[in-house]
């Protein structure tokens, strides 16, 4: 049976193949049957096919899974030689946080240690592993390590409960309503109500009044008595239910705040305002900065201290965005996008100089706000000189490199996860020449996204037709033609949604070059009226150009013509993009940085800059990222929809 057929069935592989999947190997066949043995548990199978595939790129890792199968009852020399004839490879680098587990659960602490210690890339896992062995040995610094995590972690992977058990225990009732505060800040109840039991008896809150509060905030305050919060734990609860509150209705939680008060510390009102704060910075009320004012810096969540900002900067008071910036922790401070607008507020501030040196420390980054930086000190947006290609030397040794045969291995049998983690392994070390000869064999291989995500990676050295790759160009170029949309604008998009993967498939179900919903592109088909489409046409890149260009033209036309807009549209949808305006025109920019989703807010400022550069590259000419933001126009009265039905 020929490879592709076998991909097929297993549902390996789509409609399209590049020329590299279409290459069938020696060995792939047999790769394909022992993965699958080591899925269902089929040992023998496992160690027949193992036996076969000497010789193949992949016979690693089926060595891998010899190991990893009953990890528990493997010799430990057997598991430290492969570990040292795979150093520096992916493969021992993921034995070795494997062994972790099996060393944790038989509490050799030590082992774990010195394990632990020898990886190079640790994950929230292995660190929490490794935390974890370092309180069991009395390690006192972890204990300032693992404080962190207590009043930052959100997710707490399995591998980190026993050390978040272990902090509970040692935790002071600070630290552990610290701890409350922030997982129902994220609507994390459940972990809410475990920390609460590590509270000293006595001081826990009662399992029924918590539940109520909890579910019911309202009904529940409406019942309370003042009598009852005489004790910590009843205005702890109070402050809770301000921010259940805050949730659905932050004008109706500022008025309860109000009425309670007179009841509770200084501590809890200053975070429950905080928590108003944040509630209705994301709805853009311009509310929520006195809101903000009455809260206090320390008590903030980093999210809530970036809303504080965003909420200032959305109402132009300038004085506010400088203000919380620099009562910002300094990890929040050197971001790049609070950088730039400390920056801005300096200038309006007439601190010209001061401003300056801030937009100098971002000014060149091939990002949104360096991009802006560059632009405030008076230099349009160019691109560096392009490196020299590599040479056939450079290219040969790439080809040769273990880790990236591995790679291509798994992209020729459409396994992108595993690839995908082999070639970014491989490049993490590597210098500029290495970088640029790795995505020059990534782009020959059509293996566009790895093209860019190396050619991102170069310090000094750089080719911005690699990292601004433009493939398709006789599919793209027509179809944005025909819609009279800004090609590079298009490409800026495809770029962020898809990095030209042609089956990407998004965790919600878009598929494409332009990553399109199958709602949507059944409804665009209708409106353009393409007959007999099937959703199964949806991945060949001209009906996916055809369906995603036509669907930006209409938003474009929905949306004031406006790319920040459609931008925000395509990613979120119509309505949110149209409700986020603001009741004026404000900077496009502004516009971007106060967009409440986070991934759209993410998406919007990449898509635009991306844009930047392909105009760069197309005309040959420096471009303005400040001019491609413009101005967004303020909603209109009523701010009826062009067309009522856009999904």
């Amino acid at each position: 049976m020929k490879l592709r057929t076998i991909l097929t069935s297993l549902g390996l592989i789509g409609c399209l193949m590049t020329p590299l999947q279409a290459q069938e190997a020696p060995g792939d066949i047999q790769y394909i049957a022992a993965r699958e043995a080591f899925r269902v548990g089929n040992r023998p199978r496992l160690e027949a096919l193992a036996a076969e595939l000497r010789g193949h790129p992949l016979a690693d890792y089926v060595d891998y899974y010899l190991l990893r199968q009953g990890i528990e009852q493997q010799d430990p020399a057997a598991i430290q030689a492969f570990i040292s004839r795979q150093e520096g490879n992916y493969l021992g680098e993921r034995l070795r946080a494997d062994w972790l587990r099996v060393l944790a659960r038989q509490e050799d602490w030590q082992g774990l240690l010195q394990h632990y210690r020898q990886l190079k890339s640790p994950n929230q896992e292995a660190r929490c592993l490794g935390i974890q062995a370092r309180l069991q040995l009395r390690d006192a610094a972890a204990l300032a390590e693992g404080e962190n995590l207590w009043l930052t972690l959100h997710e707490v992977p399995e591998a980190c409960r026993p050390v978040m058990a272990l902090l509970a225990e040692r935790a002071s009732v600070d630290q552990i309503w610290a701890r409350v505060r922030l997982l129902v800040e994220v609507n994390k109840l459940a972990p809410a109500r475990q920390v609460l039991a590590a509270l000293p008896p006595g001081q826990q809150p009662d399992p029924k009044q918590l539940e109520s509060m909890l579910d019911k905030a309202a009904a529940w305050l409406a019942r309370l008595l003042p009598a009852s919060l005489k004790d910590r734990t009843g205005r702890e609860l109070v402050a809770l239910a301000i921010q259940r509150l805050a949730r659905n209705d932050p004008v109706f939680a500022a008025e309860q705040l109000e009425r309670w008060s007179p009841y509770l510390g200084e501590q809890e009102q200053a975070w429950a305002w905080g928590q108003i704060g944040l509630q209705g910075a994301r709805r853009h009320m311009a509310a929520a900065v006195e809101w903000y004012r009455r809260s206090q810096p320390e008590l903030l969540s980093d999210e809530g201290r970036e809303w504080q900002v965003r909420a200032s900067l959305r109402h132009r008071d300038w004085g506010g965005v400088r203000r919380s910036i620099e009562s910002m922790p300094a990890r929040l401070q050197d971001k790049p996008e609070w950088i730039y607008w400390l920056g801005r507020a300096y200038l309006a501030g007439g601190q010209q100089s001061q401003a300056r040196q801030l937009f100098e420390r971002i000014a060149g980054q091939p990002s949104f706000y360096g991009n802006l930086a560059d632009e405030e000190l008076g230099r349009r947006i160019s691109i560096p000189p392009r490196a020299q290609p590599p040479t056939d030397a450079e290219l040969d040794e790439a080809r040769a490199h273990p880790g990236l045969i591995r790679a291509l291995a798994f992209f020729r049998l459409n396994m992108r996860n595993d690839a995908i983690r082999e070639w970014n392994w491989s490049i993490r070390d590597m210098d500029d020449r290495q970088l640029l000869a790795a995505a020059e064999l990534a782009r020959r291989n059509q293996i566009y996204d790895r093209a860019i995500n190396t050619a991102d990676r170069t310090r000094n050295q750089h080719d911005y037709n690699l990292r601004f790759l433009a493939p398709f160009n006789d599919q793209v170029r027509p179809a944005a033609q025909q819609q009279s949309l800004d090609e590079a604008w298009v490409y800026g998009l495809m770029r962020q949604e898809s990095r030209f993967v042609s089956q990407a498939n998004s965790s919600a179900g878009a598929s494409g070059l332009m990553q399109l919903m199958p709602a949507t592109a059944k409804w665009v088909a209708k409106k353009i009226g393409l007959k007999d489409y099937d959703h199964r046409q949806v991945k060949a890149p001209e009906t996916n150009l055809l369906l995603g260009t036509s669907y930006l033209r209409m938003m474009m036309e929905d949306l004031d013509n406006h790319p920040v807009l459609a931008s925000a549209a395509y990613n979120a949808g119509p309505l949110p993009a149209r409700k986020w305006r603001g009741a004026e025109a404000m900077e496009g920019a502004i516009y971007a940085e106060t967009i409440p989703y986070s991934e759209t807010r993410d998406y919007v400022k990449k898509v635009m800059s991306n844009a930047v550069y392909y105009s760069v590259l197309f005309n040959g000419q420096p471009a303005s990222l400040r001019a491609r933001l413009g101005m967004v126009p303020g909603r209109p009265a009523g701010d009826p929809p062009k067309t009522a039905d856009l999904p």
